[in-house]
């Protein structure tokens, strides 16, 4: 393999690993569980009651996706068949870039007496869309690192190597930055780093600068190896010419069975997963009680996730190379499996009872089936990230590869609304955190039922 091309897919994997922070420390691990810490507490501040407070937090959460993913699923089409008809995808990601890094450092500002909760959850998720745009133009680029079978390595692999990033900033934040609320200490025993005034969770609240220079630093081998196709650049095209061309592309999905199926069933265990994402460190923190941080004990959401992260480079590698072996439609079905049966076993369980099983008083029974259930979805999920872009590949048209993908991004997000929405909503009516995670398991069930009519090698000569 030429020297230019390797270092094409390491910039290429540049970005999983500068990116990732974002989702292990602000939507997981890190900034959700301090939101829904302070989020509670504001709510109980109003008048709510405990479990009224945590639900309300939960479902404030829940809703601040569902705008951000009604955003990204209705603009990644139209951005993707922009960018192919121009030929440019640099000057996108250089954008959504610097969005990113200025929304994640304002993530400084979240307060413990939660004054200003909106507005921080918004900056919040104006930075997730432009994370999962710049994510859409990223897997518009992996069609031309190789064929179907080196693609699926290479998608394992870069999902891998971002993983390893999210461990490496989690140990980080967890070692030097973000304190515990009851000893104000970091995990080693040391106050936060740079002086911040743990009273204040400055060291916490750090996570948001944290991300921002992570990425900032991380994205140069980026933009110093990967570079737009010179040939395939065009001049501006007219906004009229760009949506009479998508209309066209979606049309053409109708008749492609294995895409259309594709499309749909991704839809729906895409959309599942990335609310486990979303709501694993809240679920951690609001029904067992367990806090952001607390020195070495295990049954803390940073430990959980360190171990989580873990689990996702190791088995999201292992997973490219049976994706390369087997091919990727196997692999996601294997993978959906296992997250429907964590998703069922969390529902089941809260502190005092495991599918109606009483535990007693202070048992760690819960901890260790919800610390065993993180592992299996840090593992599964990078695994189904990691082989379904590689389908996508198989289904992809390499003159337009960003459009295909602004579709996969379509369906990964038209419905990003409804798993928070009705995790929303079964949390908000029946008052229960756990009970709110019962949509997640419909939904990879009727993913599982859609891959039924998905070809295993795609359809591009259909």
């Amino acid at each position: 393999m030429a020297t230019a091309h390797k270092k094409k897919i390491w910039g290429w994997m540049a970005f999983d690993w500068a990116s990732q922070p974002f989702y292990t420390l602000g939507l997981t691990f890190i900034f959700g569980p301090y939101f829904a810490e302070v989020a509670a507490q504001y709510f109980m501040g109003q008048g709510a009651g405990v479990d009224e407070a945590k639900a309300q937090s939960q479902s404030t959460w829940a809703f601040g996706q569902t705008i951000a993913g009604l955003i990204i699923a209705f603009s990644a089409p139209f951005l993707g068949a922009f960018a192919d008809a121009a030929g440019r995808k640099i000057p996108w990601l250089a954008l959504f870039s610097v969005i990113y890094v200025v929304a994640t450092w304002s993530l400084w500002h979240l307060a413990p007496d939660g004054s200003n909760l909106i507005l921080v959850l918004l900056i919040f998720y104006v930075g997730f869309i432009a994370a999962e745009s710049a994510l859409n133009f990223i897997n518009a680029i992996l069609p031309s690192l190789g064929n179907d079978k080196e693609v699926g390595r290479i998608s394992g692999s870069g999902a891998a190597f971002g993983y390893w990033g999210g461990v490496l900033s989690l140990a980080l934040m967890l070692l030097f930055f973000a304190e515990s609320a009851t000893t104000g200490k970091t995990m080693i025993g040391m106050s936060p780093m740079f002086g911040l005034d743990a009273d204040a969770r400055e060291g916490t609240r750090a996570v948001g600068p944290f991300i921002a220079i992570w990425y900032a630093v991380f994205i140069i081998p980026f933009f110093l190896f990967v570079r737009d196709d010179p040939a395939l650049k065009s001049p501006t095209p007219k906004i009229r010419e760009v949506w009479n061309d998508l209309k066209q592309t979606l049309s053409a999905v109708v008749k492609r069975k294995s895409l259309g199926s594709f499309l749909l069933g991704s839809m729906f265990y895409r959309d599942a997963l990335n609310s486990l994402y979303a709501f694993g460190g809240v679920y951690a923190g609001l029904v067992l009680g367990w806090p952001i941080q607390d020195g070495f004990n295990p049954f803390s959401v940073g430990v959980f996730g360190v171990v989580s992260a873990i689990a996702a480079a190791i088995f999201t590698y292992i997973g490219g190379r049976f994706d390369a072996r087997l091919g990727p439609k196997p692999v996601i079905i294997g993978a959906v499996l296992f997250l429907i049966i964590v998703s069922s076993i969390i529902v089941g369980m809260s502190r005092t009872q495991v599918f109606g099983v009483p535990i007693a008083a202070g048992s760690t029974v819960p901890d260790i089936i919800f610390f065993t259930c993180g592992v299996v979805i840090g593992g599964a999920g990078g695994v189904l990230y990691a082989a379904s872009r590689s389908l996508m590949v198989r289904h992809t048209e390499p003159a337009a590869a960003t459009q295909s993908f602004g579709l996969f991004a379509l369906s990964g997000k038209a419905t990003a609304f409804l798993a928070p929405f009705l995790i929303g909503v079964f949390t908000a009516v029946t008052g229960n955190v756990q009970l709110g995670f019962l949509p997640v398991i419909l939904l990879f069930i009727l993913g599982l039922i859609m891959l039924t009519w998905v070809n295993k090698d795609g359809d591009r000569a259909a």
